[in-house]
């Protein structure tokens, strides 16, 4: 049987997991090559980067979609459980559920549709592949990877402790070049609850300057009188740098906050957070490289 592609697997991951009681990843990819049949030649064959198995890769991004467009959740890290809209889709949904079948739900087609305001060039998602150039097509394919990483990303900070939070935030502006040494930021960091301020960390490695940081792993909106609380901290501390980080959002009042004074308060939501995880590679790493190479005209230039 050959291996199926990654929306043939999604109705059977949805049945796999019909109890609602969480499973593991890898005892969800398992079942599934078991569902399919495949043979051990199957489940080994890997995709041209060497990296991971063909199957492993298609159940994974089956698990991704299902879970943008809630039909899934990611209870805790490697675990998959179904959810009521996914009971309802086994319920009454068709015999294979498709990408175009998932764009019903707003959250799934915001997730796979780019923004043409980012980039015309990444706008590609909304139109047939076949209108778009190599070059494009891969530009869309790594921007949708990124925002994949970035959510899951995200999904795994919201589930952590608020000491492992603490401790990334202390590892993100140290990864951004602020905070000298882990061991001076962690002492830093530690001056918790100090009225208002979660902590203090160096601007630059000599200490020239100090920024006074606000973090709160929130599911609710931020709203403009935390905001005003972290100001007059700051006030009282005659400080007049400080960060706000949360992995939730902000209201326009509260971002109407910082900016309204002479203090320089910065507030970085959940995405921004996850953006820069991804882009100072906190948190995960480099997968794959891919050379494009492009044809050297000075080469064939006879002198």
């Amino acid at each position: 049987m050959p291996i199926p592609d990654f929306q043939s697997v999604m109705r059977p991951i949805l049945a796999t997991v019909a109890d609602h009681t969480p499973l593991a990843l890898s005892e969800l990819r398992e079942r599934i090559a078991n569902e399919f049949q495949l043979s051990e030649e199957e489940r080994s064959e890997r995709l041209p980067s060497g990296k991971q198995t063909v199957i492993n890769n298609r159940v994974g991004w089956a698990r991704t979609y299902l879970n943008k467009a809630g039909l899934l959740s990611i209870p805790a890290k490697g675990l998959v459980q179904i959810t009521e809209r996914g009971r309802e889709a086994l319920n009454s949904g068709p015999a294979r559920i498709t990408v175009r079948w998932l764009k019903q739900y707003p959250e799934f087609a915001a997730f796979h549709t780019t923004s043409p305001a980012d980039d015309p060039a990444l706008a590609l998602q909304s139109e047939p592949v076949e209108q778009a150039t190599p070059d494009e097509q891969l530009a869309a394919a790594h921007q949708a990877l990124t925002q994949s990483l970035a959510d899951e990303l995200l999904a795994l900070v919201r589930a952590a402790s608020p000491t492992f939070f603490e401790q990334l935030v202390v590892d993100l502006m140290i990864a951004m070049g602020y905070g000298g040494s882990r061991k001076e930021a962690g002492r830093a960091t530690q001056q918790t609850n100090d009225d208002g301020i979660d902590g203090i960390i160096k601007e630059d490695k000599l200490g020239l300057d100090v920024i006074y940081l606000q973090a709160k792993r929130w599911t609710n909106t931020v709203h403009r009188p935390e905001i005003d609380k972290f100001i007059g901290a700051l006030t009282r501390q005659r400080a007049r740098k400080g960060v706000f980080i949360t992995t939730s959002d902000f209201s326009n009042g509260a971002r109407e906050a910082a900016m309204s004074l002479d203090i320089k308060v910065v507030l970085i939501d959940g995405l921004e957070l996850a953006r820069l995880m991804v882009e100072n590679n906190l948190g995960c790493n480099v997968k794959q490289v891919y050379e494009v190479k492009h044809l050297d005209s000075d080469y064939f230039v006879e002198y």
